[in-house]
């Protein structure tokens, strides 16, 4: 490739996450953001989940080897050395994995790790869950430079009660405290109010980011996009808050123009 090629390439985006056959989340809804927002998308598959429409459409939730994870982890990073900065790190689902990304990460630099801190899974043993929250709170928040975290997240990662507004601020600025990361605390649906509120901190600027709802129920692939939003525009230089900003629009239009299937949720539409 000559300097020229170089200078015009993509950003490269790799996303470390799970795969989620109907499309609206994890890896397929990540690359599917990279490729919108003109970037480069590979992936690290972590696990494999799919939605069992026998059992109300609850996950079922299968690993993958943590030696099958390292591999694919080495592939990426030495076909792409030198190139590859940016990092989104999604669904885990085992301290195994955690281990193994960590560890991957660790053997090169990074000027972006955007953790979306997916804390539970529900196809997983409540035990076995809380051991991988642990994991992730030890070994990946650490690495991370943005975190995502939904309103659950933010309340286990900054141990704080969020009812309103102000709480979802102060778990914002408490989770910078405990890791260092820029955040962007997502209130979504969750908190009353006409607005789907998203707080971003980085322990200098807050802002509290607007859009009116769209309804009143979560749609699938919504966290997952935004956090892939973010990844990109911080490949392409952009500034945290301004990737914030931007992938709060882009998630913004993907709600409204949600695909409906036979499921009982709907999934945000990357186009």
């Amino acid at each position: 490739m000559t300097s020229t090629d170089n200078a015009t390439a993509p950003a490269i985006t790799l996303t470390i996450a799970g795969s989620e056959a109907t499309g609206g989340a994890g890896a397929q809804a990540d690359l599917k953001t990279f490729q919108q927002l003109g970037t480069y998308g590979i992936v690290a598959l972590t696990c494999i989940v799919s939605f069992d429409p026998k059992e109300s459409w609850n996950h079922r939730f299968v690993p993958v080897e943590p030696g099958v994870i390292a591999d694919q982890l080495e592939a990426v990073q030495e076909c792409y050395r030198g190139q590859l900065d940016t990092v989104k790190l999604g669904m885990m689902g085992s301290p195994a994995t955690i281990g193994t990304v960590a560890t991957a990460l660790r053997s090169q630099d990074w000027r972006n790790v955007v953790l979306d801190p997916v804390l539970i899974c529900k196809g997983q043993e409540p035990g076995h869950a809380l051991d991988t929250d642990e994991a992730l709170k030890a070994e990946l928040l650490p690495l991370a430079t943005f975190v995502t975290p939904n309103h659950f997240e933010a309340e286990q990662l900054s141990g704080l009660s969020i009812e309103d507004e102000d709480g979802l601020v102060a778990a914002a600025r408490r989770i910078h405290e405990i890791s260092g990361a820029a955040v962007l605390a997502k209130g979504g649906v969750r908190l009353a109010g006409p607005d789907a509120v998203d707080v971003f901190y980085d322990g200098e600027t807050l802002e509290v980011l607007r859009a009116p709802k769209i309804g009143e129920v979560a749609v699938s692939g919504a966290g997952c996009s935004l956090a892939a939003a973010v990844t990109a525009e911080l490949a392409k230089g952009a500034a945290p808050l301004e990737a914030a900003r931007t992938a709060k629009a882009f998630v913004t239009r993907g709600i409204e123009r949600r695909v409906s299937s036979n499921a009982p949720f709907d999934a945000l539409w990357q186009g």
